[in-house]
């Protein structure tokens, strides 16, 4: 290996360390409490370190947002491909959603709650963002009849964002989240035979 190719390795190595670290940080106390300052400290480096690798502290919650998006595909894609059926495929992409916010809701937090430069935009839309879009599309596409498929898919991953803010936020019954999902399904989509 080349020394080079050391120094390279070394810097993905610390950017790593650095979104690993502040999305502990945050599991633990909330983005708020996540500064370059306190993430400097823990992974004992300086912040002039720190900002070699990223401009400020969005940066690097915009950072941790992309990999979640990496995270949510990779979860919508298994969900889409479990089954043959178009409606049981769409429900088990709108229960892979909703499970993968609950589980994550610190990350879910910065990829689409919190205001860090990801948007969606006719020309700068980040990859990840794309990529989960397009999962969703897909499994809507069979279901979508006559409509536009980008619109359904759109209503779909809105109402989804929706239904899992307010049961984060303890508005809404977590017992009924599945329910919840397949009505919206079944109104968007049209109902579909379901097995119990």
């Amino acid at each position: 290996m080349t020394l080079r190719e050391r120094r390279v390795r070394e810097q993905a190595q610390r950017r790593q360390l650095i979104l690993t670290t502040a999305r502990e940080m945050a599991e633990a106390e909330g983005w708020d409490f996540v500064t370059t300052r306190r993430l400097a400290e823990r992974i004992e480096y300086s912040q002039p370190v720190l900002y070699q690798h990223f401009k400020n502290k969005d940066a690097i919650v915009n950072a941790v947002a992309l990999e979640g998006f990496t995270e949510l595909t990779a979860a919508l894609h298994a969900a889409r491909l479990s089954s043959d059926d178009p409606h049981a495929a769409l429900d088990a992409v709108a229960r892979a959603y909703a499970d993968f916010a609950a589980r994550g809701p610190v990350l879910y937090e910065a990829m689409l709650t919190l205001d860090v430069g990801l948007e969606h935009s006719e020309t700068g839309t980040p990859q990840p963002l794309l990529t989960a879009f397009a999962e969703i599309r897909q499994a809507v596409e069979p279901v979508a009849a006559d409509r536009d498929p980008d619109l359904v898919a759109e209503v779909l991953w809105s109402s989804w964002h929706g239904l899992a803010t307010l049961t984060w936020g303890r508005r809404l019954r977590p017992d009924l989240t599945r329910e919840r999902l397949a009505a919206l399904t079944d109104i968007l989509t049209g109902p579909a035979a379901r097995t119990p």
